[in-house]
């Protein structure tokens, strides 16, 4: 390269970079390593996202030398059974809590029930603390930039310190999103969070918050109706038969405050909820829009139709989800004999705004799916199956998806084996390859 080009003055530089599309600039700065350096000035990395994996020692260096000062919201990627990773964590973690430039931090591991919180030892319990809890609370006690978004990556761990963290905020009213739902090591037995309600009133930006359900109660709800809530999402893993549920009149308060909320529930390994999730859990005015019920072993055929009865006015999705390899051999049909009709045709049916249907691991009748798209139509942006009775003949068949894709607008196919994600497969599963499609499902749904 010419030598006059690459001489060109910083300033000068910065300033055609400032005419430049952020594309267009990242393209320049290619050209050599001085046009390179001019890039990274503070006023061309507004609302920067950084994802940093823990793993790439190139990546890492990068960040701290380059980047740390520019972005402003922080995705941190690790492993945590990889002890290399977990010497870093706690450094990046300090590195951080001294940048007055970023204002999220994300967590994200494919361990997110690293320790079992009835095993956890004192020698544990330090090492968390000390890599953690500690910078994580410095990082919120800031005086200067304010947090904005506290995203604990679904660690069973690490929400067990949410009271802690919930304390530490220097500003709570900055706060945005908050979550601090969590994958159990073991759904069945854990221990219980217990969050003080009036602390979350402090957080009076709050927009999206993540909880267990085992944190939710009555006073609970009556106290974040105050708050300016766009996205609510709850997890279910174990019913404790100790907690007294939620009343449909204060889920009636809450629907009033909040008129356009959405509101998720989702069921992960839930294996006792899932059969009283109709009696319960739902209630006739909670503004239920979306359902996820994965790996539960059990489709309610009850609590569908329920649903299509009392959410016809908010439901706008529905995924219900298990392994095919369990239940290869069970039809959901064969579980709606009993009412003589499909709760999934009366949902599209009834349910005005459904939008999305996912159903993997049971059998579904193509008749049944030829009329959800006769009642849906291209309102219906999603519908996703892969097990479908295969009793009418080819021809048969391939008439059904002709017409399922006139109606839906859009080319339509049952996902093949080949197609499916290993958890959802004909194959044995492991619990790692469930517990990396649940976490790529929640977190979908938190950035929607």
């Amino acid at each position: 390269m010419n030598n006059q080009w690459a001489e060109i003055p910083i300033l000068a530089l910065g300033e055609i970079y400032s005419y430049l599309q952020p594309e267009d600039r990242f393209n320049a700065s290619l050209v050599c390593r001085h046009w390179r350096g001019v890039l990274f000035q503070r006023r061309f990395f507004s609302n920067f996202k950084f994802k940093l994996h823990i793993g790439n020692e190139r990546q890492c260096v990068f960040f701290r030398n380059s980047i740390s000062n520019l972005t402003s919201e922080l995705i941190i990627i690790f492993d945590f059974h990889n002890v290399f990773h977990i010497e870093k964590i706690r450094r990046i973690l300090y590195r951080i809590a001294r940048c007055e430039n970023i204002q999220g931090l994300r967590f994200q591991t494919n361990s997110v029930g690293f320790i079992p919180p009835g095993d956890i030892s004192d020698e544990n319990l330090v090492d968390i603390e000390q890599i953690f809890v500690e910078p994580l609370k410095y990082f919120l006690s800031r005086k200067g930039t304010s947090c904005r978004v506290l995203d604990l990556g679904s660690i069973e761990t690490l929400t067990y310190y949410a009271h802690e963290f919930l304390k530490s905020f220097k500003k709570p009213q900055a706060l945005e999103e908050l979550t601090l739902a969590s994958l159990k090591y073991d759904p069945c037995h854990y221990s219980m969070l217990v969050i003080e309600n009036s602390m979350l009133q402090k957080f009076t930006s709050l927009q999206v918050l993540s909880l267990d359900y085992d944190s939710v109660n009555e006073e609970l709800i009556n106290t974040i109706r105050i708050l300016p809530l766009k996205k609510l999402l709850i997890f279910i893993h174990g019913l404790d038969r100790t907690h007294p549920g939620i009343s449909d009149a204060s889920w009636q308060n809450f629907a009033n405050n909040f008129p356009s909320i959405e509101l998720y529930l989702t069921l992960i390994y839930a294996y006792e909820a899932v059969e009283v999730l109709q009696v319960r859990i739902l209630r006739r005015s909670m503004p239920l829009t979306h359902l996820r019920v994965l790996f539960c072993d059990f489709i309610n055929a009850e609590a569908l139709e329920w649903l299509s009865i009392h959410n016809s006015g908010t439901l706008k999705s529905v995924q219900w989800i298990d392994s095919a390899c369990k239940h290869s051999d069970k039809s959901v049909m064969d579980l709606f004999m009993h009412s003589g009709q499909d709760p999934l045709i009366m949902m599209s049916w009834r349910c005005h705004y459904l939008e999305e249907i996912v159903i993997h691991g049971y059998v579904l009748d193509p008749h049944n799916i030829v009329g959800i798209s006769r009642l849906r139509g291209n309102s219906l942006k999603r519908l996703e199956v892969s097990m479908i009775d295969e009793t009418p003949d080819e021809l048969t068949m391939d008439t059904f998806i002709e017409e399922i894709n006139i109606l839906l607008g859009q080319k339509w196919q049952p996902l093949t084996p080949n197609q499916l994600h290993p958890a959802l497969g004909y194959t044995p599963v492991t619990e790692e390859a469930r517990d990396d499609f649940v976490f790529d499902l929640i977190r979908s749904d938190i950035f929607k």
